[in-house]
């Protein structure tokens, strides 16, 4: 099963579309974070541009208006991307929406269709504490 993923702002901007695979309907939210992190891994690794298009900051990078600007061109590892969203998720730096209902832990199993809407919407830190 096929499903599409989007990055909005919390007015509903889309910001990044990416389509995910799924063999079951049955997954959890660690499913869906996992496979997002590794396609976006692999799609960068495959091309290795200048700039990172993903979830969360890889180690040698800089955040820049489209993405991450990595300080030398040369493959992520993608399970150590994989560990850093989920703590990312754990520490509320983003929300994960599946058909408009916020999930709450890893665990939380959902069910998926091919109209399934999965979003998410990052937390942009505030200045000066």
């Amino acid at each position: 099963m096929i499903v599409t993923i989007k990055d909005e702002t919390f007015t509903g901007e889309t910001l990044n579309e990416l389509n995910l695979e799924f063999e079951t309907e049955s997954v959890t939210v660690k499913d869906i974070i996992t496979q997002r992190v590794l396609q976006e891994v692999d799609i960068y690794n495959s091309k290795l541009p200048d700039v990172f298009n993903g979830l969360v900051k890889p180690t040698e990078a800089e955040k820049t208006l489209n993405g991450y600007k990595m300080k030398t061109r040369k493959k992520i590892d993608g399970e150590k991307q994989v560990y850093i969203a989920l703590e990312a998720f754990n520490k509320n730096a983003y929300f994960v929406l599946v058909d408009n209902q916020q999930a709450e832990s890893l665990e939380e199993q959902v069910m998926l269709s091919q109209e399934s809407k999965i979003s998410f919407l990052k937390l942009t830190p505030l200045v000066g504490g």
